[in-house]
């Protein structure tokens, strides 16, 4: 039933979120190239913003578009003379030519890995491309994101990201880079770009930069469900599990981190009893595994690296019953030891937090008053926000208002935007 352009533009924005990244990833099998699937997804989502406000949402969104896409493929492969190729590699001629369903083009694409999404994460982060345009492309390909929604998500203009999408993607087809899982040596050259993509998709699912919700939850059970896969392909490396621990730990809050409304509600005032058990042991067990590895007599593996000592740092909160029970000296020296695995500005704000609480807030304001004039944090309202904590608890209230107004501003987020607002009402 058509109800409105509204309702029609709604759901193709849900369905996207989610099924961008297998959109790209099977039409990447198809073609053979990742730059050409992800114009091919665009143009099924633009199909879909034709059609679906007039003829109605049909039964199956996700299903229409990824029917819609790939058929879009294979019109492409048979325009570029690779079809019948294909056709010949999946062993469907007859199915396609008759024009088979999309679900059993899908099954037909699978392979021993058994994971396009994952093959599409390390072709995407292949060392001909920049750091930056490897995370950018994953990020648009996988998660899909807006340009706008990146740029937020690494503090750097709409312009510049929409060029390092555009640049990634005619490298990968200059270079002649095929979409296919490479060989063990090069997936563990490519293991941190792999990581770090993920764990962007986790962080944008977890505290959206735009938009209004607060949390985007699909992509977190994207992110948790590639990190699984990545412990099972990589078993011995302590850093993938530790990077699993982190994410199953924070993903353990989410059913706390919102009110029935949508709200969004911070870490200390959430309800631990609504985290949710089975992620929290499961992400404490890979915890486990991390260092029993990194710990191992004779082992060549590492030792813990930043995202088992993140991992660390949120199990201390998942150990503790009650924000009063909070081990935040502990927490204070594992950011202590993050900030020299990974000297970030954005981990020496998280360190003041931790500071403000194990030694007192003026401590904490002395952390954060130190990184105040960073660039990259000029536009970052958890910047302003933690400060504005830190005065409130020191009685700095008029200094504390201007700051909660200030993160407020800065906010691309909406429920954000409005917690903010809220605090800054409250302080008086």
């Amino acid at each position: 039933m058509v109800d409105g352009a509204g309702t029609a533009q709604r759901a193709i924005e849900a369905v996207w979120r989610i099924e961008a990244g297998r959109l790209v990833a099977g039409l990447a099998r198809v073609t053979g190239d990742v730059g050409l699937a992800e114009e091919l997804a665009q143009d099924a989502l633009v199909v879909a913003l034709e059609q679906w406000p007039v003829s109605g949402i049909p039964p199956n969104p996700a299903g229409w578009l990824m029917t819609t896409a790939k058929n879009r493929g294979i019109d492409a492969a048979r325009r570029r003379g690779t079809y019948q190729r294909k056709l010949e590699e999946i062993g469907r001629d007859q199915e396609l030519s008759t024009g088979g369903r999309g679900d059993d083009l899908e099954d037909a694409l699978d392979d021993d890995i058994g994971d396009d999404l994952l093959r599409l994460l390390f072709t995407a982060c292949h060392p001909v491309l920049s750091v930056e345009s490897r995370v950018a492309l994953t990020l648009r390909c996988l998660g899909g994101l807006t340009t706008s929604e990146i740029a937020r998500g690494f503090l750097i203009p709409e312009k510049t990201a929409g060029q390092r999408i555009s640049r990634a993607k005619k490298t990968l087809t200059d270079n002649g880079v095929v979409f296919a899982m490479p060989d063990a040596a090069e997936r563990a050259a490519r293991l941190g770009s792999v990581l770090e993509v993920v764990y962007l998709i986790f962080n944008e699912g977890y505290a959206a930069h735009a938009g209004d919700d607060w949390m985007r939850p699909a992509l977190c059970q994207e992110a948790l469900r590639l990190a699984r896969l990545l412990a099972t392909l990589v078993p011995d490396d302590p850093e993938v599990h530790g990077f699993a621990a982190l994410l199953e730990l924070q993903a353990s809050r989410i059913p706390a981190r919102t009110t029935a409304d949508g709200d969004p509600v911070l870490l200390l005032d959430q309800d631990r009893r609504r985290w949710d058990r089975t992620l929290l042991r499961r992400g404490l067990e890979s915890l486990a595994r991390a260092e029993q590895l990194a710990s191992a007599p004779g082992t060549d593996a590492p030792a813990l690296g930043a995202y088992a000592i993140q991992a660390e740092i949120a199990a201390c909160h998942a150990r503790a019953a009650t924000p009063a029970e909070t081990d935040w000296r502990r927490i204070s020296a594992l950011y202590v030891l993050l900030r020299h695995a990974w000297p970030s500005p954005v981990v020496e704000l998280n360190r003041a937090v931790a500071v403000g609480f194990a030694e007192g807030p003026e401590r904490g304001l002395a952390v954060v008053d130190a990184i105040a004039g960073t660039p990259a944090l000029a536009s970052y309202p958890q910047l302003p926000a933690v400060r504005a904590d830190l005065l409130a608890r020191l009685g700095r209230t008029a200094e504390a208002r201007e700051s909660y107004e200030a993160a407020a501003a800065l906010s691309g987020n909406a429920r954000e935007r409005e917690v903010y607002a809220a605090k800054a009402r409250a302080t008086g």
